[in-house]
This record gives C-alpha cells, structure tokens and sequence, in this order.
C-alpha cells in the first residue's frame, strides 16, 4: 500500500506539473477554420464528426468542451502536410489561429450534415467493401486535438475505411477529471444510438470501434446497453479496440459479459507503468484499472484463457515520448502504423504468427497449448515493432496457425535494446 501511494503521489506530481506547463505555454485554440486547398504532396483525411458537445459560436472553434442537447454530424476535411514535413505518429499542431498547411494540420472544408447526408458521406468515403471505423477519444481532449489525432491515426494507418469520429464533451484539463468522466455517462445513449444506425444501415458492412483511456469505458457502456435492448450487438461490429483503458476491472467483466453471444474480438493494449491509471486508480478508491494490469500474472493470466474472443497486448516495455505512459497506443508510430493498419483492415492481432525470435514475446496462455490454439493470447513486450527488420516480417502474411512456439517466451535469448526514438509531439492543451 505505502508503495502504491508513492506511486500515486509521484503521478500526481507529473499530471500537476505537466498541467502548469501547458496553462503557461502560449498555443492557439481556435484554428479550425478552413485554410484552402491542400498544398502539393499532402493528403486528405474527410472524416464524419458525431458529438455530443456544444456548438461554438467561433468558426474556429467548432465545439466546446461543455455538453450540448442529443448529437450532431459534421463532415470535416483535414489536410495533412506532405511527408517530408512529418514523420508517422505526429500530429503537426499549429503554431497560430491560421495553420500552413504545407507543414502543419489544418482544415480544409466543414460542413454540417443531416442523416440522409451522412449516409450518402459514407457510400462516397467507404467504397465498395463499406467498412466502418469509428474512433473515440479519453480524457483530457479538446474537440481540436481529437480531430488532428484521429487523422493522424487514419492517415498512417492507411485503413481503407470510412473515419467516424465520436468525440463527446471533455474540458481539455486534467483537473476535470470528474466532469469528464460524468460527461461520458451523459454520452453513452448517443454513442448507442449512433452505432445502431451504422449497424442498420445496408451501406455499412463491417464496424471496428477504437477507443482510448476514458473513451473506453463510454464505448463498453454503449455496447452493453445495446446487446441489453437487442439481445445481443449487431453482427457488423467485428472488432474493438481498447487502448489504455481506463475501466474498473469488475465493471468491465460485467459489461463484457452483459454483450450476450457472439461477442466481437477484443484487443486490449495495457501497459504497467501507465502512471495516469495510476492517478485515476487513486480516486477510485485503489480499484484496479483494466489499462494496468499484467496480463503475465495471476490472475489476470487465468481470466483470459476464459476468453477466447480477447487478445491483450502488454506495452509495459516499450518507451516513448510519453512522460505518462498513457498514449502508447499513438505516441509510437510503428504500433499504429503496424498494429493499427492490421486491425483496422478487420483482421485478429493472433492472425500473425511470429516467432519468438523476433521477440514480440506471444505467450500462451494455458499450460501445453500453442500459439495457435490458445484459448486466450497476451502479447507482451513488442520491442520487435520498432526494429525495422522484424517490422517487415510482421508486414507480411502469416502462415496458417496451428504450429507451436520454439521455444518458451520467458526463454526466448535476450536481444539489443531498440534503438532510441525522437520523442514525439504532444497536442497542445
């Protein structure tokens, strides 16, 4: 316990000091206003908006961090600027209220939508495979930071899917954490109803849903409460994602539980050293938070092996820029770009079969089972993804599964550290 609250204590410093940073730190927040065309060489992301926030007066603002009435559709055009100006990961933030797009995010074009409107955004933007993805951010995110992230994410993934973006009211502050997480709540029958539409929709062919930190624990809400009026969640939801989740352990084993039969696969990115869970497991009441837990350990190893249809990815040793070790999942780019392309493209992270060699570290969780027969998979310890060689092994398709491993992953020989990476850009708060 004493350790714990040092631990607390020490992530309670960092959240106050980064916030002081950040209220000191001069950044524009109002640069949504559309600049033009995209400069030669960059790209479009054209993503559909549904949210829960207050409109803004300022057309460079958009929607504020406070709660509005039911939910509204927006399609918002971002350009991100040529490669040459970026490196995949990072979000390019402006440095004034008017962005150049040549080297930074902008908006090129906004556009309010009404629902017939949306449906036919979507046939233009998903082709004909008509896949579906739809993204929800965490805590502590402005309207702006949530849209220039999530056509980050879009854009390096390259998921030849149509982008939705659920963003619901978040002040942007990590001194509202309790406003955040009741404005989460007040989200979740939007987010329900937005995703039965999609589901019903004959356009739509296949839903995955990608949420993160506080984003997570709204999606599981919104998933439960339609398998609870439905009997079960539409069959078009194939896959979804939870990075960092900040979910109490026993809420989530309810709401995972409560999505009836026919679940869809689950993948978990955790990471022990997540020192916002940390905080966040403190004002809990020290009640665990699925987003840190050891998957290795007992009993956590147990409960997955009960749980063919989850696959829990153990990020605790990889480092980045994150001084919280929060946003893993996006601050290294070769998770979103290997990781993310790879579920986004509506395919199961245990699809791939590498070798222990490579040091992905695949357990299997259960005594005698193999790779490809566990009932449950944990990842850990993905050092592989950011060493370019076993980068392209993981890029290519894998073999049928089915074979064993050759040799234990506690006794795969240890290999060189990666080498070290640029830290990456953190949004503007």
């Amino acid at each position: 316990m004493a350790r714990f609250a040092l631990r607390v204590r020490s992530s309670v410093s960092a959240l106050l000091s980064a916030a002081l940073l950040a209220a000191c730190a001069s950044t524009p927040e109002a640069y949504l206003r559309p600049v033009g065309p995209a400069p030669p060489g960059g790209s479009r992301v054209d993503m559909l908006i549904v949210t829960t926030r207050k409109p803004s007066p300022d057309p460079g603002v958009l929607f504020t961090g406070e709660r509005g009435i039911g939910y509204r559709t927006t399609e918002i055009v971002v350009s991100i600027p040529p490669e040459a100006a970026r490196k995949v990961g990072d979000v390019e933030w402006p440095k004034t209220n008017t962005p150049d797009p040549a080297k930074e995010f902008a908006v090129l074009s906004v556009k309010p939508l009404e629902l017939g409107q949306a449906t036919d955004w979507f046939t233009r933007t998903a082709g004909a495979d008509g896949r579906l993805l739809v993204f929800v951010h965490g805590f502590n995110t402005r309207f702006e930071a949530a849209v220039f992230r999530f056509a980050q994410i879009v854009h390096d993934t390259g998921a030849p899917m149509a982008p939705v973006l659920f963003t619901w009211p978040s002040r942007g502050s990590v001194f509202a954490y309790v406003y955040d997480r009741e404005s989460a709540n007040y989200s979740r029958n939007a987010l329900e109803a937005a995703l039965t539409r999609a589901a019903e929709a004959p356009e739509v062919k296949d839903i995955t849903i990608m949420a993160h930190s506080m984003g997570t624990y709204l999606t599981m809400e919104a998933l439960r409460q339609t398998a609870v009026r439905q009997g079960r969640l539409p069959a078009k939801i194939t896959n979804v994602v939870l990075a960092a989740p900040d979910i109490d352990i026993d809420v989530f084993r309810e709401q995972y539980e409560s999505l009836g039969p026919d679940k869809p696969h689950f993948t978990i990115f955790v990471s022990t050293d997540d020192r916002a869970l940390s905080l966040s497991r403190f004002i809990a009441g020290d009640v665990g938070r699925l987003g840190a837990v050891d998957p290795a350990k007992e009993p956590w190893r147990s409960r997955l092996e009960a749980h063919p249809g989850v696959t829990v990815i153990d990020l605790s040793k990889l480092k980045t820029g994150d001084p919280f070790n929060h946003e893993k999942f996006v601050a290294s780019p070769q998770i979103v770009q290997v990781l993310g392309g790879r579920l986004a493209q509506g395919q199961k992270l245990s699809d791939y079969n590498p070798s222990l060699g490579e040091q992905v570290g695949v357990l299997a969780v259960g005594a005698g089972r193999t790779v490809g027969t566990a009932a449950g998979v944990v990842v850990a310890a993905p050092l592989a993804l950011v060493d370019p060689n076993t980068r392209d092994r993981l890029g290519e398709q894998a073999a049928p599964l089915g074979g064993g491993p050759s040799k234990n992953a506690t006794e795969a020989e240890p290999q060189p550290p990666p080498p070290p990476q640029e830290a990456p850009k953190q949004p503007p708060n």
